[in-house]
């Protein structure tokens, strides 16, 4: 089975009144997204890394008094808690990227109309369009 072509940049929806989407806008959102996936799965990899070498380091840690093991216990904590944030955020950088190669990019996930080429500009990884997000924020 072939893969599909990605879409004609022309073909991605736009609010009334924008100008369609060019190749070249296009393209510096994808690379855009291309680098901060690449930047994203190094600095996972590397607090991972650390990550377990701290946890390896437990048995040298026997000794400590309890606020050492608490400050330490606190630290890989916060390492664990931006290391989920940076996973959730490489997972929405590639599901734009998929949206821009299915053709789906710039539709609300919410209303499924036209999210805007501004918004898109400023923030790729935007899935609500302003109303929608409005709302959700609201909850």
């Amino acid at each position: 089975m072939a893969a599909a072509a990605a879409p004609e940049p022309g073909a991605l929806p736009v609010r009334s009144g924008e100008k369609p989407w060019t190749e070249a806008e296009i393209e510096k959102i994808r690379k855009e997204l291309q680098a901060e996936v690449a930047g994203l799965r190094a600095d996972i990899a590397a607090a991972e890394s650390d990550i377990a070498d701290r946890l390896g380091d437990a048995v040298g840690d026997a000794g400590d008094d309890q606020a050492d093991a608490g400050a330490k216990t606190f630290q890989r904590e916060h390492e664990l808690a931006l290391t989920e944030n940076q996973r959730t955020l490489l997972e929405t950088s590639e599901q734009a990227l998929a949206r821009i190669e299915n053709g789906t990019y710039g539709v609300c996930a919410s209303c499924g109309k036209a999210i805007g080429k501004a918004r898109l500009q400023a923030f790729p990884r935007a899935t609500l369009c302003v109303s929608c997000k409005q709302r959700e924020e609201r909850r």
